[in-house]
């Protein structure tokens, strides 16, 4: 019997993405919703396997009846910010297994509450399974492996102009700086100011000496809760410089109250699109994760450093998503409750995945 995965809110580009990967690597047929009833699938997909349908999050019986008819949801439908946990409800009752590409603490926090509902029902749901979060959580867990105690997680990433993602994207970015968050520092909670402390990173070209900065990810909350570390660290800035510089100084100087109001976000994120459709240009659409691990091998101090390189970070986000769609489907992937991907993906099947959508990931000591 074929598989059919329902991919909700998958017309964007990281939805795409994640559909194009489902195909290649197995055999499934994909569904892809949205709200346009006339909406249309990308040319990329082959049209004896994918379908569109219409479908408003917002109308549970269609939700229900499209997703009892699923083996798997991968849920695309961002800003996570915005959405509740209502898709993953729905798929808990009906008994499917799910996977997304959140990146949304306090959506996390929302999904994770719903583990042992998840567990009890048998549904496997992995949540943050993109490329940051997502590929990301899985090089940390591998380098924690390599040692034999980690004290501090270190994780940056920089995206090159628009990533070749949509607008979408750059409300995540502008809504990331409306609030101070929480970040584990020397073994306790400390709060934090987005776009703060910019660091310079070496990452590979062509990004180069490129700055971060500190940035709400959902990570930030399940590393600490996964690994016995004192501090986790979360950083990220794009490509070129002038845009950090651009969101450092609308994070430092503009009022809370523009920064919550929903139109003053729609201005920047699509301001900052407009941008990038020039920039991409010279400055390409790509991806670098790098993670690097502080800790202790053989009773002395070392480090452990990975890093991830992608030429679309759009793509690697289906790389990571779709990697853990295909282990779900395939029954490699079987563990009942509600999961980041560090939780419930082990290094093994992880580097299989990589290695077979040739996203080369560098390990090296310190």
């Amino acid at each position: 019997m074929t598989n059919r995965v329902l991919i909700v809110g998958g017309r964007g580009r990281i939805g795409n993405s994640v559909a194009q990967d489902i195909v290649t690597h197995t055999d499934a047929e994909v569904t892809i919703t949205g709200r346009d009833p006339n909406g249309s699938l990308s040319p990329e997909l082959p049209p004896d396997r994918s379908h569109y349908l219409a479908l408003d999050l917002a109308d549970s019986a269609a939700l229900h009846q499209a997703v009892a008819a699923s083996n798997l949801v991968v849920h695309c439908a961002g800003p996570f910010h915005y959405r509740d946990a209502g898709v993953l409800k729905t798929c808990i009752e009906a008994g499917v297994n799910y996977t997304d590409v959140s990146d949304s603490r306090s959506f996390t926090r929302r999904a994770l509450e719903l583990r042992e509902t998840a567990k009890n029902a048998g549904v496997t749901a992995i949540i943050n399974t993109g490329i940051f979060p997502g590929v990301s959580n899985s090089m940390v867990r591998r380098d924690v492996e390599q040692l034999d105690s980690a004290e501090q997680i270190h994780l940056s990433y920089v995206v090159g102009g628009s990533g070749g993602a949509g607008v979408t994207v750059m409300r995540t970015t502008f809504l990331g700086l409306q609030m101070p968050f929480d970040a584990w520092i020397d073994g306790k909670l400390q709060q934090i100011k987005p776009y703060t402390d910019r660091e310079t990173i070496e990452f590979p070209q062509p990004y180069g000496k490129t700055g971060v900065y500190w940035f709400d990810m959902p990570e930030a909350t399940t590393l600490p809760e996964t690994f016995p570390v004192k501090t986790v660290i979360t950083k990220f800035g794009t490509f070129p410089d002038l845009y950090n510089h651009l969101t450092w100084f609308v994070a430092k100087y503009w009022p809370d109250s523009w920064l919550k109001n929903p139109s003053v976000i729609e201005f920047l994120s699509y301001v900052s699109y407009g941008m990038t459709a020039v920039s991409n240009n010279f400055s390409g659409v790509g991806v670098a994760v790098r993670s690097q691990v502080t800790g202790l091998k053989n009773g002395h101090p070392a480090k452990v450093c990975s890093i991830a390189l992608h030429e679309n970070a759009a793509a690697a986000a289906g790389i990571g998503t779709g990697s853990i769609a295909q282990l779900i489907l395939e029954g490699k992937l079987t563990k009942p409750g509600v999961w980041s991907v560090e939780q419930a993906l082990s290094t093994e099947l992880f580097e299989r995945s990589m290695q077979s959508r040739n996203l080369n990931i560098n390990q090296e000591w310190l």
